[in-house]
């Protein structure tokens, strides 16, 4: 074998070498609620739209993603967002929502991101799990992303360390007063999300009813409404772009 080859042979086992290293996956964690009724008559459970959105945004950039909710199995979804207009395009995330992990199981180690959305179930199982509390305390001594949008923020005050909640000084959003009783669920509601997480220290950030809001502080990012899925969706990619 002449020179020449011998050098091109050893430039094209380096090349091919070299395209093993490629970016890793992205690896999220999507932790949904297993309530599906308020006092045992009003259904509830999951807001679809603010799963969907972000869970085909990701897999469509093809992060690997995993679904988990406290009881695991079969999570519901609050019949009023039901959409048959997005039906077939909801389809593949649907579909992920019929087996989902049993969040205790989960290593979380692993994952690069934990994302929370809403409906009002989270309000009433992810605000006080000790397991979402682990994960989050977790995440946030190592600076890994976590998202929350709707009432998906309920699920941040599960984590408190020395007394002092994880969303405490921390810049954040989540569904409003306002926007409560514009959609006639006050009575509903075992507690105003907005007051709480303030009651928490959180710094409240708030925009006009059913306008798209998204916060950002260090490695938390929130949305404020169903509106905002998409920005959401937007806003954790281009972190993980970042990071």
């Amino acid at each position: 074998m002449s020179e020449n080859n011998k050098d091109k042979e050893i430039c094209e086992t380096e090349f091919c070498e070299m395209c093993h290293f490629e970016t890793p996956v992205k690896n999220i964690l999507m932790v949904v609620t297993s309530a599906n009724e308020f006092n045992n008559k009003h259904k509830t459970g999951l807001w679809l739209e603010e799963f969907a959105i972000p869970y085909l945004a990701f897999i469509e950039k093809g992060y690997k993603v995993t679904v988990a909710s406290p009881n695991g199995g079969q999570a519901p979804i609050d019949p009023e967002s039901e959409n048959l207009e997005n039906e077939i395009k909801w389809e593949k995330a649907k579909k992920a929502l019929e087996k989902t992990d049993k969040l205790d199981s989960i290593d979380y180690k692993s994952f690069d991101a934990l994302v929370l959305p809403g409906g009002h179930g989270p309000m009433l199982d992810l605000y006080n799990n000790n397991t979402l509390g682990e994960i989050i305390n977790d995440f946030s001594t190592k600076h890994k992303l976590i998202a929350a949008i709707c009432h998906g923020p309920a699920g941040l005050l599960s984590a408190v360390k020395n007394g002092i909640s994880f969303v405490n000084g921390k810049k954040l959003t989540c569904f409003t007063n306002e926007e409560e009783h514009y959609y006639n669920k006050e009575n509903l509601l075992p507690y105003y999300l907005e007051d709480t997480l303030k009651d928490a220290g959180a710094q409240f950030v708030q925009c006009d009813i059913g306008a798209v809001n998204i916060t950002e502080d260090g490695n938390l990012i929130t949305g404020q409404n169903f509106q905002s899925s998409e920005a959401f969706a937007k806003a954790i990619i281009n972190y993980l772009d970042r990071n």
